[in-house]
């Protein structure tokens, strides 16, 4: 089976946790321009990325960058947007105005659209209105699949089924899922239905934020933000033996640790959604198609995984 990766892009307009100043633009059209040489054919975005008056930055981005892409090239890759299921969007008609302007924004290149969460914990109608709305914006001709995002295992089948009755059929599921990621045995269950019924599985987050690509034997980490450096400091000691193996393994590979983190989600058949803003990045990810790991690496990696105390909390709004 052909190795999937996706380039992500939440940090593309968010100035709280990312730092994302507008100089650092050329940065990321350089990033984009090469994770499209290199083979990455999905990007993720949502039209919430960015932060207070950047909303939707991530898109108009992508929008911009994609006006200088070939077509054959432009025809070679997705793009991948969420709604979010904002309580102020009602009805079966609540995302049409929000897919309009995503649709705007990233200039009429939409291949997939994700409803950002799930709904079901406190309004469970909402989500079904919402898988509605995008439903008969298929049956008015606008062409896209669609998919859904921090969903568990009891919600998706209940979802799955109420598509079929659409005769619509989804095209992929995100989830958090990483070394470090909470409730795995859940993403397992979401991970077995997705493969039962042919949809793709996304791995959000499988850096866990940064978290696994610090070296064990260095402390000189200082990123860019309180937020992140407040992660990384709660982060570093609980999860200590878990980078030290992936370091391990990554010098017996010639390799980076975080294309040892990427390789173990791709081991499982998932598609890794990889945060990049460097042209540097997509160049040392990119070397995640030319190897994998073996049995022994991955169970090693498996049994440090779980004896690691502190993990990455849950999403609030994943449901059941």
């Amino acid at each position: 089976m052909k190795k999937k990766i996706g380039l992500g892009t939440w940090s593309w307009g968010n100035k709280l946790f990312w730092n994302y100043q507008t100089r650092n633009d050329n940065d990321l059209r350089e990033t984009f321009d090469e994770a499209l040489k290199r083979g990455f054919d999905l990007i993720d975005t949502a039209d919430s990325y960015g932060t207070g008056n950047l909303n939707g930055r991530s898109e108009s981005l992508l929008g911009e960058f994609l006006l200088d892409t070939s077509f054959s090239r432009k025809k070679s890759i997705q793009i991948a947007t969420k709604l979010a299921p904002y309580p102020w969007r009602i009805g079966n008609k609540g995302f049409n105005k929000a897919f309009l302007k995503s649709l705007e924004r990233l200039n009429n290149k939409l291949d997939i659209v994700q409803l950002h969460w799930s709904t079901a914990k406190y309004n469970p109608w909402q989500e079904l209105q919402f898988l509605n709305n995008l439903c008969d914006l298929l049956d008015q001709g606008f062409n896209f699949q669609i998919g859904l995002s921090n969903i568990g295992p009891q919600r998706l089948q209940s979802l799955i089924q109420h598509l079929s009755k659409r005769n619509k059929k989804l095209k992929s599921v995100q989830i958090q899922f990483s070394l470090l990621a909470p409730d795995l045995l859940k993403q397992n269950q979401v991970k077995k239905i997705c493969d039962e019924n042919d949809i793709d599985f996304l791995a959000y987050s499988p850096l866990s934020f940064g978290i696994l690509c610090i070296d064990p034997d260095k402390d000189e980490n200082r990123e860019s933000t309180i937020l992140r450096n407040a992660l990384f400091e709660n982060y570093k000691k609980p999860t200590y033996e878990l980078r030290r193996c992936l370091k391990r393994i990554a010098n017996q590979r010639s390799v980076s640790q975080a294309q040892v983190a990427i390789n173990w989600c791709c081991y499982q058949g998932t598609i890794p959604l990889v945060g990049m803003r460097k042209r540097s990045q997509i160049l040392d990810i990119s070397n995640v198609f030319k190897w994998n790991l073996n049995k022994i690496e991955f169970e090693l990696l498996q049994k440090v995984s779980n004896r690691c105390l502190k993990r990455m909390p849950s999403n609030p709004f994943s449901s059941v």
